[in-house]
């Protein structure tokens, strides 16, 4: 059976998995909305200028080189989409008369081939939120609370790592770090956590870096002190201070669970202010769950304009969230959205106008098929853990009556037709 399995880094999700990553977007698409973002849709594919050049990513990251490259018959250099927030850049250039801030969220599948582990694939799904047309702190702030209020929907206890592009690069002018040699260190400085200081100093030095600038990079990292800022240059100060006032702003709109991180970096070189990233605080998943930040510059290279528009956001990954719920236990699976399950003993034609009434109530519902025994859709219905049949008998017709059964428990009882609806209501 090799030969039909997936594309490597690609899934199936039979409809036992795809119930819960539905119900995680639903929590997204509702706490999105509640925070006054809109729904977008942009294409699957883009020009490849579109997703490095005027997207200002660097051939030396890890996404340029993950990118799903192709020419259509017309011989133009097109990219499956490999994030969305540069297609939404694209979009504000093209419209730059929409009105300010302009707050869109948009859910859909990007490509990256990249390395496969748990919580990384190559075809993924990317739920996205940004603010365009604010510069204020006030806009990160908001993006930071919703993250928190997602997580805190979803019942998982997660930690908000935050830093900003500003510091950093304080950081690196402060320990005299070579222009052409600060991209290569906060790149390699973004995988600390997961290669260690020794992993991220060999990292470096094979990008060319100086094993001396990296390792007094590594040291002012570790022994940062957020409370003394003044023990460093103003520039340093200033940037810290900044960091604060994003925290102080977003603990006040409900933000949970923030910490400065110093060594966060993120993986894309286009972003300009705060940055954060989203993970497990259980520690069973290494890949983040969320990730965003501030990205000033993006659609003003795309206007060709040197006036910057404002941007920030985060992009939630479906494919992580999803497996963070199932290591964490956090829902519990169906293999079917039916809660109610109609068998009818010789009585189609009043079966099927039961069905439909439930149906026209907002009752997920089906009914047997194939003709079946009662023993045997009742034996099918508990397969699929669905919580209700109802069964429709000549006699219990006669009654004016059908009988429910509790598939967790096996109790029956009589239900007048009249009150069907109601009855299945209350249990739900």
């Amino acid at each position: 059976m090799e030969k039909f399995q997936p594309v490597k880094g690609t899934r199936d999700f039979l409809p036992e998995e795809k119930i819960l990553r539905q119900k995680i977007v639903e929590v997204l698409t509702r706490t999105f909305e509640e925070f006054g973002f809109s729904p977008m849709e942009t294409p699957a594919i883009e020009t490849w200028e579109v997703a490095t050049a005027k997207s200002n990513l660097d051939e030396t990251t890890d996404v340029y080189k993950e990118i799903y490259r192709f020419k259509d018959q017309g011989d133009r250099d097109l990219v499956l989409r490999y994030e969305l927030t540069f297609p939404l850049a694209r979009v504000m250039a093209n419209n730059p008369h929409l009105p300010k801030p302009f707050k869109r969220y948009q859910i859909g599948k990007v490509w990256r081939d990249g390395p496969v582990k748990t919580g990384r694939y190559r075809e993924f799904w990317q739920c996205d939120v940004d603010t365009v047309g604010s510069p204020s702190l006030l806009a990160d702030a908001e993006i930071l609370a919703l993250c928190s209020k997602v997580f805190e929907r979803l019942g998982l206890e997660v930690v908000i790592k935050v830093n900003s592009i500003k510091f950093l690069n304080a950081l690196l002018s402060y320990a005299g770090i070579l222009e052409e040699n600060r991209r290569k260190i906060l790149i390699s400085l973004d995988k600390l956590e997961k290669i260690g200081s020794e992993g991220v100093v060999k990292d470096a030095m094979e990008k060319g870096v100086d094993e001396e600038e990296i390792r007094k990079v590594l040291e002012l990292v570790k022994e940062i002190d957020p409370e003394k800022p003044e023990a460093y240059n103003p520039e340093i100060k200033e940037a810290i201070e900044e960091i604060k006032e994003l925290l102080r702003y977003a603990i006040n709109m409900g933000a949970k669970n923030l910490y400065f991180t110093p060594s966060l970096t993120r993986g894309l070189t286009y972003y300009t202010g705060p940055i954060f990233e989203v993970f497990l605080k259980s520690g069973k998943l290494s890949s983040s769950l969320a990730g965003g930040g501030r990205w000033d510059n993006m659609i003003s290279n795309f206007l060709g304009s040197k006036d910057k528009v404002p941007a920030t956001g985060v992009s939630f990954g479906l494919d992580t969230i999803y497996d963070a719920m199932v290591l964490e236990g956090k829902f519990e699976k169906r293999k079917t959205v039916v809660d109610v399950f109609v068998i009818p003993i010789n009585t189609l034609e009043e079966s099927m106008l039961i069905l439909r009434e439930l149906r026209d109530a907002g009752i997920k519902a089906d009914m047997d098929l194939m003709e079946r025994s009662i023993s045997k859709n009742l034996s099918y219905a508990n397969s699929l853990g669905i919580p209700y049949c109802i069964i429709v008998g000549r006699k219990e017709l006669e009654q004016n009556a059908v009988k429910l059964r509790d598939m967790k428990t096996g109790e029956e009882k009589l239900i007048n037709l009249e009150d069907i609806k109601k009855e299945i209501r209350e249990i739900l």
